[in-house]
């Protein structure tokens, strides 16, 4: 089967012969895909939604794949217990989410080897939680679909230092891999940033003041990466 861009981009940072979590797994596109294409040894895919896990239950014996694909109804890691899995995918949700999911389980977390994280939004925010909480991002890729960035973060355990301030808002890797859409998403976060505080610039409260100046600063750091990808 064919996957989208961007979960075809997830699905190539799961390792070889790994037994899987697919948090939230959505159609059950994923873990269909990993058996199928032998890469994984055995996936538990899990849903909040009932109706959805009906589908995908529906979805995986259509496919042969009952023995191989794990069906569970539950929220977060909730249904995952401690080393049952080595790799886990949270995917398709915001950032702070996904970091809630890993926080909340701590005993599941701390057994798991592999995470593949795929924030919607507030990718700055999961990346801050990775830093301060001892994980080390080994990899990212970017992927566009439908004119939207989609940022995915491969990590692992194991402290790691944050060099700047910055790769919390741009990934070092993806300057470091200098990935092809990487220009494109820099252009775009300045640009973005330009048009808030161009509405923003006249409202004088010490918070829309504070927030101007922000924006600001990181516009400056976001050229001050352009100019590294472009000499590099």
């Amino acid at each position: 089967m064919m996957l989208s861009e961007r979960l075809l981009a997830i699905a190539n940072f799961v390792p070889k012969n790994s037994i899987v979590g697919d948090i939230g797994t959505d159609h059950g596109y994923l873990p269909v895909y990993l058996i199928e294409n032998k890469i994984s040894k055995k996936v538990i895919g899990t849903d909040i939604s009932l109706n959805s896990l009906k589908k995908i239950i529906q979805y995986v014996d259509s496919k042969g794949l009952k023995d191989f694909i794990d069906i569970r109804l539950g929220d977060g890691l909730d249904v995952i217990k401690p080393f049952e899995i080595d790799t886990v995918v949270i995917a398709g949700m915001g950032g702070l989410l996904i970091k809630d999911i890993l926080d909340k389980n701590k005993k599941v977390t701390d057994s798991i080897t592999h995470f593949i994280l795929q924030p919607n939004v507030a990718a700055d925010k999961l990346r801050e939680y990775l830093y301060e909480n001892n994980f080390t991002i080994i990899d990212e890729k970017l992927v566009k679909e439908a004119n939207k960035f989609y940022e995915i973060i491969y990590a692992k355990k194991g402290k790691a230092l944050l060099n700047k301030r910055i790769h919390l808002e741009i990934g070092e890797k993806l300057i470091l891999n200098k990935d092809p859409l990487l220009e494109e998403l820099i252009n775009f976060k300045i640009d973005l940033y330009y048009e808030i505080m161009g509405k923003i610039k006249h409202k004088d409260t010490f918070r829309t003041r504070e927030r101007y100046l922000e924006l600001d600063k990181k516009i400056m750091e976001l050229k001050e990466v352009l100019k590294e990808i472009e000499s590099n």
